[in-house]
């Protein structure tokens, strides 16, 4: 049997940027997607600790190291700049694997949203 697990999670991370003219996706710094084990065209699961949404989108690469966190299309909607969002993915992993799983979970700094050494 397989079950979804949270695979990967960026924590508190702070919305730079709402683009509303762009065909969708979240926009991700790419020293957070690597530290966080995730991908360019990953499905992710967002939710917005200001006002309580919740919705998903997928990736897209931001510049590596700028800090950028950047809604776009149709999401711009859902979040304001400076925001502090969780943005998390998950796996399909069987039962029994899913047991002794750890996640990758990271924390940057949410005023740069660099990561924090």
């Amino acid at each position: 049997m397989m079950i979804e697990m949270l695979k990967s999670k960026i924590h508190f991370a702070r919305v730079t940027e709402a683009n509303l003219n762009y065909m969708g996706s979240i926009t991700i710094d790419e020293d957070l997607m690597d530290a966080a084990n995730m991908i360019a065209g990953e499905k992710v699961f967002i939710a917005d600790n200001n006002n309580g949404e919740r919705f998903e989108t997928y990736i897209i690469k931001g510049e590596r190291g700028s800090g950028k966190i950047c809604l776009n299309g149709a999401a711009a909607r859902k979040v304001q700049v400076g925001d502090i969002v969780i943005i998390m993915s998950f796996a399909l992993i069987d039962f029994e694997e899913a047991k002794s799983f750890k996640p990758t979970i990271i924390f940057p700094d949410s005023k740069t949203n660099h990561l924090v050494k």
